[in-house]
């Protein structure tokens, strides 16, 4: 299992990526697309979106399951992956590159993101 250095993650199983003028990628870690198996279709939020930290921005349907995903903070969607809601099986193929959302915030909560050994000490 692949656990990228320079990401955050959540204990939600999310990758983020701080890109620039604080604005953030949002992605499933390689652990959670293991788990769930081959994703088949992603539900994703429109852009303009407002999500409020811990609520479900979208869902993931695999073979397996339906599972949600969380927002780390507060923030607003400017974009989101359009290439994954025709081919959701990107994000099994190359979870680190197939973002799902990204977002703008007005203050980064830190506190919730973990850093890669963090967060390779949650899953292990």
């Amino acid at each position: 299992m692949y656990i990228p250095e320079g990401l955050n993650y959540t204990n939600t199983h999310e990758w983020i990526k701080k890109l620039d003028n604080g604005i953030l990628e949002i992605g499933l870690s390689d652990y959670a697309q293991q788990e769930l198996g081959d994703i088949v279709f992603i539900n994703l939020p429109k852009t303009g979106d407002t999500l409020k930290a811990g609520s479900v921005f979208a869902d993931v349907e695999s073979v397996k399951a339906v599972s949600e995903i969380y927002s780390p903070m507060d923030c607003r969607v400017i974009e989101i992956n359009q290439d994954l809601l025709n081919s959701p099986e990107l994000v099994n193929q190359s979870p680190y590159t197939a973002w799902l959302v990204r977002i703008e915030c007005g203050v980064v909560d830190e506190k919730v993101l973990l850093s890669a050994d963090e967060y390779r000490a949650l899953i292990i």
